[in-house]
């Protein structure tokens, strides 16, 4: 019962508020239902006395037409008919309005008008039947009567009734007709003045006490509705330790209960939640690098295989072109003698084991990168592949109009422990590179001499081919061993090429222990220095 005391409080208040507007309601609609009352009495009383004075007017209107038929005897009867059915008309009337009045009629006051007015009706009533007989019954005066005399008659027929003067009872019915509208007029303004009165006074009084119980109630909520507010910012912020004061008996310790509850349940949910999402995010973790493990593995087989795609395009179009060059060659111009074709052929077919073994080492690389192929090397000279690789560049070079141009004097001999066709086919990249960039008309010399021993006392060879083409600008110099790079002067000269001869190069140059570098002067040309170990004497030859 305690526990509902601030709901029945406003109850009581709201029910008082109610019965006060209720009762004032009521009141208003009595003040209203007398204004009604007095307004209606008073259109009844204002209607009356206009039907009236139409009866007047009418009476005039036939009184006129009456005087003149008795002079001239040609006068129309139409108007008469007309003013006889408009004054029976508008005694029904008057007999319906003052019926109507009656009714509405609730003071014993006015009775006395009423019996006035239905008096005048019932002379007024005989009036009209005896002037329709008497104008039924109008006999013309004769020629040359005075209109006074004619006049006369007529008033003592229009005028007397019953023997009073109904001229002084139309006046006396207008007059008591127009006091009866005044005065109904002033009753239903003091009925609304009190109505008005009422409603400012019953309003203000409610107001008063609803602004009153308002300010107690503000005063009595405040403390609880802070308590709880405060509770709600500290639960936002995510403190659910905090816990809403319940002393009290009423709804809102009711309420702070139910809130308390749910913060504990919240932060026991809270809790798991938290424990769930560390045990998730340590899933996801270790989920997440096996994917990344997996992702990148795939990556790099998928780079694996794009390189593979790209060495394989690379590798077997030089030799491919080489075999091609060789053979136009051979087949242009007139007959040759059977030593030319058979050394163009026994070229031919050497390339064509070149681009086989390029073919088995493509294989390889599938399976392993480039840098780690093996070589079958031994000790050869390196005057043989050299030459080979000259006689396939001048192949390749003679459609484009460019020359390519060996060592002045023969080479003397240059020992080296490599593979023959690996040696061959860096050789001809080397020409075939400086080939391809340079102009119509150009020259690619190749020049060949030993170096200075390192420090360690080892020999070395230097193969130097030189162009005379588009050059590689400075900033690109650092980048042109690395794996499908070209710059942008190659790819304006050059649209075909996939980047991949100089990584190739080097990695070949490496495999037999040397190395290659470049010099170049944009648009002067460039200078590929390729740099291998030479055997010392009575070194063993074998296979590594």
């Amino acid at each position: 019962m305690i526990q509902v005391m601030y709901a029945r409080r406003l109850t009581l208040a709201l029910a008082a508020l109610a019965c006060a507007a209720v009762l004032e309601g009521m009141a208003a609609m009595w003040a209203l239902s007398v204004a009604n009352d007095h307004v209606l009495r008073g259109r009844a009383a204002s209607d009356i006395q206009l039907a009236f004075k139409e009866l007047t007017v009418l009476k005039l209107r036939l009184r006129s037409w009456f005087t003149q038929a008795q002079l001239d005897p040609a006068t129309a009867t139409g108007p008469a008919l007309q003013f006889q059915d408009g004054m029976r008309s508008t005694l029904e009337r008057l007999r319906a309005l003052s019926a109507r009045a009656v009714a509405l009629d609730r003071d014993d006051a006015t009775r006395a008008e009423h019996l006035q007015r239905q008096d005048a009706l019932a002379v007024l009533s005989d009036s009209i039947a005896g002037l329709q007989g008497a104008v039924a019954r109008l006999q013309p005066m004769p020629a040359g009567t005075d209109s006074s005399q004619a006049w006369q008659v007529a008033s003592d027929l229009f005028d007397i009734s019953r023997g009073r003067d109904l001229r002084r009872l139309l006046a006396e019915s207008i007059e008591r007709e127009a006091v009866a509208v005044a005065r109904e007029r002033v009753g239903a303004d003091q009925a609304l003045r009190w109505m008005r009165g009422l409603l400012l006074g019953t309003t203000a009084a409610i107001a008063a006490a609803a602004l009153l119980l308002a300010l107690a109630f503000a005063r009595a909520l405040r403390r609880p509705l802070d308590q709880l507010n405060a509770g709600a910012r500290a639960w936002q912020r995510g403190d659910l330790a905090h816990r809403i004061p319940q002393d009290g008996p009423d709804e809102f310790s009711a309420v702070a209960r139910s809130m308390n509850t749910m913060a504990e349940e919240l932060a026991d949910h809270r809790t798991r939640e938290t424990q769930a999402r560390q045990k998730l995010e340590a899933l996801v973790a270790a989920r997440t690098g096996e994917l990344q493990g997996a992702l990148e593995a795939l990556q790099q087989v998928d780079a694996r295989r794009r390189q593979l795609f790209a060495d394989i395009s690379h590798e077997l179009r030089t030799p491919t072109t080489a075999i091609m060059g060789e053979a136009e060659v051979t087949l242009r111009g007139r007959d040759r003698p059977v030593d030319d074709y058979r050394a163009a052929l026994e070229r031919i077919v050497a390339t064509s084991r070149q681009l086989g073994s390029v073919i088995d080492d493509l294989l390889s690389m599938a399976r392993s990168d480039m840098d780690t192929l093996a070589l079958n090397r031994h000790e050869i000279d390196l005057a043989e592949p050299l030459q080979q690789a000259l006689e396939q560049a001048r192949a390749l070079a003679h459609d484009r109009g460019i020359t390519v141009q060996g060592p002045q004097t023969a080479v003397c001999a240059l020992p080296v422990m490599a593979d023959p066709q690996r040696l061959r086919q860096l050789l001809l990249l080397l020409l075939d590179n400086a080939v391809r960039y340079s102009h119509p008309g150009g020259v690619v010399e190749l020049a060949v001499q030993r170096a200075p021993a390192h420090a360690d006392g080892d020999a070395l060879c230097e193969v130097r081919v030189v162009d005379q083409g588009i050059g590689i600008a400075a900033d690109d110099l650092p980048r042109v061993f690395d794996r499908n790079f070209r710059s942008k002067q190659a790819r304006q000269h050059r649209a075909d090429g996939s980047g991949l001869g100089l990584a190739i190069g080097r990695a070949l140059a490496r495999a037999h222990g040397g190395d290659i570098r470049l010099d170049s002067q944009p648009g002067r040309g460039t200078t590929a220095l390729l740099r291998l170990p030479l055997l010392n004497a009575g070194a063993p030859e074998g296979t590594a």
